[in-house]
């Protein structure tokens, strides 16, 4: 066995025995633990923004996009959101234990469902320091243990994160194993996690580009909740508000473009665009945003750049955004079948029969009537943070937060009961 084979497969054991003792723990020394590592991440917040300042002068070095130096970059308010997030998942009810059913059949055995953790989670992510603290603390509340592996951009970033979370669990009683980060930037760690460390991993989770989600979904030797890439649409309907339909849609393109939630292409109903589209399309170029229009979206806006096939199934992370006309609800959603990822989109409309028919006609894991696709964030469900945004349909979907951390088991209390 190599160094880093034995290196990895400690990691994998001692999550497996840190396990154990989280699915145990009381819900209130969790929340304790959570609670510890909201105060220490505004205690080492200066020892964090040093380590990502030395991240991203490495990042711009070595050539990375704007968009993905924008993930990586934290400030102090962006520090403050992590803990806040932290704080809020640990305000949050324990789902360890929940009944989620209960009956008793006629021979008198009571049956119920009830919430337990998964066990240990595998998270693999690109330039996000913060997944490490969301990850942490859904991995806590949720009672399971957690093996983080970050890309080598973020890893002095990830590695202060860890520590904090580290000194939280081994301060509330907790395995500080419950929770480690692989601290190697060999890519050879990966295909050491996909294969499942020995059996020790029960889920793995990717947060990152297309290429690393593909390479995870086709690899893995252990299930897999994830998604490939966020291909969100907002869809302006012939009965919307003009002046919500110009608010929405630039917050949905240019809030925060390198966001998985940020749309990608803007659809507008064909009957009404030459009424909607030329204030929506000089809202955005004011904004910074480069268009690329079809045939019938150029003819209204000239000064939009011909759309090839290809940008209809493109995730920019950039300021750029496709645009299309289409022929109503149905024409949308036939467009966001062909063409998107199955993750977040959104009508503007205010015919209320039309957005229930969108909403009825699109089957992505959201599904949003008169508000930004940004609000695709398990924060803003009121989860606190998000282990990912899982497009898949099994077993999780949307924002998974810390119940979306748990399975189940039953549990059979009888009186002596034997079957005849």
């Amino acid at each position: 066995m190599s160094t880093l084979e034995g290196q990895v497969d400690a990691v994998g054991r001692g999550a497996r025995s840190a396990a154990a003792a989280m699915a145990m723990a009381s819900a209130a020394v969790r929340t304790d633990a959570l609670s510890r590592i909201f105060n220490g991440l505004a205690a080492a917040s200066e020892a964090i923004l040093a380590a990502n300042a030395e991240d991203i002068a490495a990042a711009r070095a070595g050539g990375m996009s704007d968009a993905l130096i924008d993930r990586l970059t934290l400030t102090p308010a962006r520090i403050r959101d992590m803990a806040d997030a932290v704080a809020t998942i640990a305000a949050q009810p324990d789902p360890v234990g929940e009944e989620m059913a209960r009956w008793t059949r006629p021979n008198g055995l009571d049956i119920a469902r009830v919430r337990v953790p998964i066990g240990v989670l595998a998270v693999i992510f690109e330039s996000r320091p913060n997944v490490t603290a969301d990850a942490a603390a859904l991995a806590i509340r949720s009672g399971n243990a957690a093996i983080l592996r970050c890309g080598s951009d973020c890893l002095r970033s990830s590695l202060a994160i860890a520590e904090v979370v580290a000194a939280g669990l081994r301060d509330a009683g907790l395995p500080p194993t419950a929770v480690q980060l692989i601290d190697t930037p060999d890519r050879a760690a990966v295909g050491l996690m996909l294969g499942g460390l020995n059996g020790t991993i029960d889920l793995l989770i990717p947060r990152g580009g297309k290429s690393l989600v593909a390479r995870v979904q086709a690899e893995a030797k252990v299930p897999v909740l994830g998604h490939l890439e966020g291909l969100c649409h907002s869809f302006v309907h012939a009965a919307a508000d003009i002046d919500m339909a110009r608010a929405v849609v630039v917050n949905a393109k240019m809030r925060r473009v390198s966001v998985c939630g940020a749309t990608e292409t803007l659809l507008v109903d064909r009957d009404a665009a030459p009424r909607l589209l030329p204030p929506i399309a000089a809202d955005l170029i004011a904004a910074g945003c480069a268009l690329r229009g079809d045939d019938g979206a150029r003819a209204i806006v000239p000064n939009m750049a011909a759309a090839t096939e290809d940008d209809w199934s493109t995730e920019y992370l950039a300021p750029i955004l496709a645009v299309a006309l289409v022929d109503g609800v149905e024409g949308a959603a036939a467009h966001i079948r062909r063409h998107g990822s199955g993750h977040t989109e959104a009508i503007i409309t205010e015919d209320a029969a039309a957005a229930d028919r969108f909403v009825q006609m699109v089957d992505s894991a959201i599904v949003l009537v008169n508000a930004s696709t940004q609000y695709a964030d398990g924060g803003e469900f009121g989860f606190g943070g998000e282990i990912g945004i899982s497009t898949a349909r099994l077993h999780a979907r949307g924002p998974v937060g810390a119940e979306g951390l748990t399975t189940y088991k039953y549990v059979v209390r009888g009186s002596g009961q034997v079957r005849p």
